[in-house]
């Protein structure tokens, strides 16, 4: 189990990361749980689709692959797509999230953690976190913004998904992928935006979403989808090679 501690440039001075990527690293996933921060990078390259948790809250992930551990993306070159999910970019690095105080209200500013175990995680080989006075390498410069994008996702998880439910933009979807008269492949299980009640949206409605910014996600989310047909072509080319 991950055990972070909070990142000082004393203790882990000579800290470095292996980057790219492969399965040692915990990246042969067929999914990955991804933020709303990202859709309009994801949706170039993967399709998104909704889950919802046991409670009934909704998450999105992007889909990899259709096998278990199977990353249609990753090969012995590495990750063959532009962008890469931010929980696999952050590596071992995570947000610490601060205390909260007697109303309920946040006490502090969240700070990065590491977890010294993580494959990654070397003394002698891999990119250095910290330069060698101290200061933050351009590497974990990198990962702050990463690690912003995602603790700003998950503060914007609960709204989006109550806007896209109250103007009944969710839709319950079992995704079909056919690669032969013998072979089918079901995605149960999951949500995404229903196009037709997206382009019955009135005025007031459209307004309310783009104002929150959640228009271009739902767009996003819905476009998405066509690359479901990248993704049954990366199969098929991976088996015919086999």
């Amino acid at each position: 189990m991950p055990n972070p501690v909070l990142l000082n440039n004393v203790d882990h001075q000579d800290l470095r990361v292996r980057l790219g990527h492969g399965a040692a690293f915990g990246d042969a996933i067929n999914q990955i749980t991804v933020f709303p921060t990202e859709y309009e990078a994801l949706q170039a390259e993967y399709p998104i689709l909704f889950r919802r948790n046991p409670d009934g809250t909704y998450y999105s992930v992007a889909l990899l692959g259709l096998d278990r551990d199977e990353n249609l993306f990753l090969d012995d070159r590495g990750w063959q797509a532009r962008y890469v999910p931010a929980l696999l970019q952050r590596g071992p690095f995570s947000i610490g999230v601060p205390g909260q105080g007697p109303n309920g209200e946040y006490v502090g500013e969240p700070m990065i953690h590491v977890d010294l175990e993580h494959p990654r995680v070397s003394r002698s080989e891999g990119e250095p976190v910290f330069l060698p006075q101290g200061g933050n390498a351009p590497y974990l410069d990198h990962v702050a913004g990463v690690l912003r994008a995602i603790y700003a996702g998950v503060e914007i998880n609960k709204s989006i998904y109550a806007a896209f439910d109250e103007f009944g933009l969710l839709e319950p979807v079992t995704i079909e992928i056919k690669l032969s008269d013998t072979r089918q492949y079901d995605v149960p299980d999951c949500y995404t935006i229903s196009q037709a009640r997206l382009r019955q949206l009135d005025g007031a409605a459209l307004e309310k979403l783009h104002r929150a910014d959640f228009l271009r996600a739902a767009i996003w989310v819905a476009s998405s989808l066509r690359n479901m047909s990248r993704l049954i072509d990366i199969k098929n080319s991976r088996e015919a090679m086999a």
